[in-house]
């Protein structure tokens, strides 16, 4: 078996370990964030992702790139507090929308070159809306993908019309909550069906490649975890342009998976704590 190349999985894993379910206290997270950037991994691994109210307590001893989520009034507030933190390096800033409105996104357009920005696309009527005023300037696109209820969780077909539209709007994005695991699955805690990392990375090939909904819907739900790997050792750098990253309250859970599928090398895995 191929592994996959370290391009196709460069940054892929953004540390959510302080979010749920995961809730894992800001000074650890920092701690093990730390290790995983000096680990034989580290290439997979992404900022670790915080809130901006965790910007009050973060306190770092060694330099720090962090995203930040943040509702979209309190983006310059957001940006000025991680300013003040020695060591903290602002990479990411991704913006949530007030509920029920189509917010005017245009004070992003003038935020730091250094920062990319990521606007959370409502589960909505908003979602065709918010892709157009995204395309063509440099923002980019976030994707709720699950939760600690069932009723975040997209089904396959919604998820499908996501990424069909993102892609079809040329606006790269991110996914955020519930991709646990590489494949799909159900969570046997909670019964929930979660979506797999590899299976949008898939889907995400899929629509680049002029598929519709039908052929992505059944892309995220595959199981068969041959049918998944052998499918994502043909995976192309397209695909990284357009699905950039996802957010995960476990880096460890996916390196360990991904090396069982034998997508990456078995001794990165030895270095999992």
């Amino acid at each position: 078996m191929s592994s996959l190349s370290s391009g196709i999985l460069a940054g892929l894993l953004d540390d959510a370990a302080v979010f749920p379910p995961g809730n894992v206290p800001i000074d650890q997270a920092v701690a093990a964030h730390a290790h995983h950037r000096h680990s034989a991994y580290a290439d997979v691994v992404g900022p670790l992702v915080v809130s901006a109210g965790h910007l009050a307590t973060l306190s770092v001893g060694e330099p720090l790139a962090v995203a930040v989520t943040v509702p979209l009034p309190e983006v310059e507030a957001a940006i000025a507090a991680a300013g003040r933190i020695d060591g903290v390096e602002l990479r990411v800033l991704e913006v949530s929308l007030p509920a029920d409105t189509t917010a005017d996104l245009a004070g992003l357009h003038g935020l730091p070159a250094s920062v990319t920005v990521y606007v959370e696309v409502p589960r909505d009527a908003r979602r065709e809306a918010v892709l157009r005023e995204l395309a063509g300037t440099g923002l980019r696109a976030k994707f709720r993908t699950g939760g600690v209820q069932a009723h975040l969780y997209p089904d396959e077909g919604e998820l499908a019309r996501a990424v069909l539209a993102a892609v079809g709007a040329g606006v790269p994005f991110k996914a955020t909550a519930g991709l646990h695991h590489a494949l799909r699955s159900t969570d046997p805690a909670t019964g929930f069906e979660q979506h797999g990392f590899l299976n949008l990375m898939n889907a995400t090939q899929a629509a680049l490649a002029g598929a519709g909904e039908p052929e992505l819907t059944a892309l995220l739900a595959e199981r068969d975890p041959a049918r998944v790997a052998d499918r994502a050792r043909t995976l192309t750098p397209a695909v990284r342009a357009a699905f950039l990253s996802f957010g995960t309250c476990s880096i460890v859970e996916p390196i360990h998976e991904l090396a069982a599928l034998g997508l990456l090398p078995s001794d990165l895995s030895e270095d999992v704590p």
